[in-house]
């Protein structure tokens, strides 16, 4: 009865982890949860005053499939203003949400037998939504010594004939790293010996960088631009999770198929999520400013507790709100009832039934021996996780 390509996808791993956690809190459990990637502030209020206006004005139906024509106005002139990317209104397509705007990408331009390279740690819907397109999926794992970067070398090993894309995040979920403009700059060149590439690249958590501005490759490569897809949206920068409200800009054909595709599957964002999103845009960044400060402050006690713990290594992220250890150390060990911890997933498992912690495993980002966690929570719930974590690690022989 059910479609044989739901078969070759996996349900999501995040998700998975976070549901478990909630099952365990509805029995009576105290559970310390840092699986989850949202910001755990509210949307600032100026934000929350436009969409009030815009029900009380009366801004109640259905909008133009692609968004509004002032949203998109101005997510061009932010993209010119911050990004240096030019762009028409046009060419951007507005959605429910940055996941919806890859996928449908990714759906707009991938058919059977392309090839998509995905550098590892990957967010973990990347890889399902080229299945999902019928497209292979070419994983590129990378190196903890490297922040987890692509290299140049890598990406030039792994583009075959079959290639179609490329998928970049940075910063990136799950790792945090941010590639630099020389990074970018030497994956540019080995892209521009094949002109059939595209190249979509995941920009949603830009506005949370620490170190230096957020750098992206169109802007040190311009002549790229026609063939590179830049996904953005609100939910992270301007803690807008449940707003759904996300975009890409991309060469026209490209943002006219992915319209054509939304106008069957979904039609328009919400409408007073669109006037929300205007106001984000068209205003000040000062409450972002704060939260990227707290993110940072929160990082720097993360990081620095982690590499505290025995036979834990964990680099500093330079965006993003995840850090993403090494504890390949305690693979192998046994549990106090003498299970083996074979995997990550074993071991957040463990974490989770057994002392209350729920993380991520490492395996559902293509990296067995990681673990993510999200320090988008207190510095108290931080802390309490820290402690936990330290005791079920010591528990392990």
């Amino acid at each position: 009865m059910i479609a044989e390509r739901i078969s070759r996808i996996a349900p999501s791993a995040t998700m998975k982890i976070s549901a478990r956690a909630k099952e365990l809190r509805d029995s009576g459990r105290k559970i310390v949860s840092l699986s989850q990637g949202e910001p755990d502030f509210k949307t600032p209020q100026h934000i929350c005053d436009a969409a009030i206006e815009a029900i009380k004005d009366g801004h109640h139906g259905y909008t133009v499939n692609t968004g509004n024509i002032e949203l998109r106005k101005a997510i061009c002139d932010k993209l010119e203003r911050e990004n240096g990317y030019h762009f028409k209104p046009n060419q951007v397509v507005v959605s429910n949400g940055a996941k919806q705007s890859i996928g449908f990408s990714i759906l707009a331009t991938i058919g059977p037998g392309d090839e998509v390279i995905i550098p590892a740690p990957y967010w973990v819907s990347y890889p399902e939504m080229v299945k999902l397109a019928e497209g292979e999926p070419v994983v590129v794992r990378t190196e903890f010594e490297n922040d987890y970067k692509l290299t140049a070398a890598q990406l030039e090993q792994a583009i075959t004939p079959k290639t179609k894309m490329l998928i970049l995040c940075s910063p990136s979920n799950p790792t945090g790293s941010c590639y630099s403009k020389a990074e970018l700059k030497e994956l540019a060149e080995v892209l521009q010996k094949y002109p059939d590439v595209l190249i979509l690249s995941d920009e949603i958590y830009e506005y949370i960088v620490f170190d230096g501005d957020h750098v992206s490759i169109g802007e040190v490569a311009p002549e790229l631009m026609h063939r590179i897809i830049v996904i953005n949206g609100f939910s992270k920068g301007f803690a807008m999770t449940g707003w759904r409200l996300g975009y890409l800009a991309a060469h026209e054909s490209i943002a006219g198929a992915v319209a054509k595709i939304q106008s069957q599957e979904t039609s328009g964002a919400c409408s007073i999520s669109q006037k929300a999103g205007e106001a984000a845009y068209n205003s000040g960044l000062e409450e972002v400013e704060k939260m990227r400060e707290a993110f940072k402050q929160r990082r720097d006690y993360l990081v620095t507790a982690l590499n505290e713990v025995p036979g834990v290594s964990c680099f500093s992220p330079g965006g993003a709100f995840y850090a993403f250890p090494d504890i390949s150390s305690y693979l192998g060990k046994k549990t106090p009832d003498g299970d083996t911890i074979a995997s990550s997933t074993d071991l957040c498992l463990f974490l989770l039934e057994e002392k209350g912690l729920a993380l991520v495993p490492g395996d559902a980002f293509g990296e067995p021996n990681g673990i993510r966690l999200s320090y988008a929570a207190s510095l108290d719930e931080l802390k309490q996780a820290m402690e936990i974590l330290k005791s079920g690690l010591a528990a392990l022989v």
